[in-house]
């Protein structure tokens, strides 16, 4: 299912850009400028990620923090906001978010965040794994053809059993490129996109899944993969 941001951002420049970043990284975000709605809607709807700006028009960030908190609600809250005093940060995080980025700041640094938070929350997947015919080892990388007399087996190498790691913990759900970097690789190297498309299709082959209509691993263009297990 796709994960459903809130960003609460007045500036109405840096709200698109932020909005329109979210959605090519395969989230559903929804923009709001206004404190007091974005509050109401946090309570209201089920959010994954709340991305809140703290100088907004009718209620600040903290105030919306604070009451969320006191609601019962344990949306994850990253802060946005032009304010670098350690005081601030320390308010932001005692009332209760999760994170604390200050403006300036990179726009691939707040998405590896947003994937961080939400990554968090992520079911955890199984070790072992039955596709058709196929069994898929995490813990020792190997696929097993269970149809051969021959109990043929093929050898994962660790990127490509993080690869299916991914996809195993999150059947169903398009995955960004970006966020198998960061999962996988590990946003502290730097990989290239072309590099995660290259893994995908040496995993594809391995499952017996290449060819023009794939029977698991599907592309979900512009966007990135999903995994579609057997029903």
């Amino acid at each position: 299912m796709t994960e459903r941001v809130l960003l609460v951002e007045d500036d109405p420049s840096l709200g698109l850009v932020l909005h329109d970043a979210l959605e090519r990284e395969g989230y559903r975000a929804t923009l709001v400028r206004d404190g007091r709605d974005a509050l109401d809607r946090a309570l209201a709807e089920p959010f994954d990620l709340l991305v809140l700006d703290l100088m907004l028009p009718s209620m600040d960030g903290y105030e919306i923090c604070r009451r969320l908190r006191a609601a019962g609600s344990d949306v994850p809250i990253l802060m946005l906001t032009a304010r670098a005093r350690e005081e601030d940060r320390v308010m932001g995080l005692d009332l209760g978010a999760d994170d604390y980025v200050v403006k300036p700041f990179s726009l691939k640094e707040l998405l590896a965040r947003v994937r961080a938070r939400l990554r968090a929350k992520k079911p955890i997947a199984p070790d072992l794994v039955h596709l058709g015919e196929l069994e898929i080892d995490l813990a020792s990388m190997e696929v097993r053809d269970t149809a051969s007399g021959n109990g043929d087996r093929t050898q994962l190498t660790k990127l490509e059993a993080g690869v299916l790691t991914l996809f195993f913990a999150n059947p169903g759900e398009v995955l960004s490129r970006g966020r198998f970097l960061d999962e996988v690789w590990g946003y502290h190297r730097h990989p290239t996109t072309r590099t995660v498309d290259m893994h995908v299709a040496r995993v594809r082959e391995k499952l017996g899944d290449a060819g023009p209509t794939p029977r698991w691993i599907r592309t979900v263009h512009g966007v990135g993969y999903r995994f579609d297990p057997d029903t």
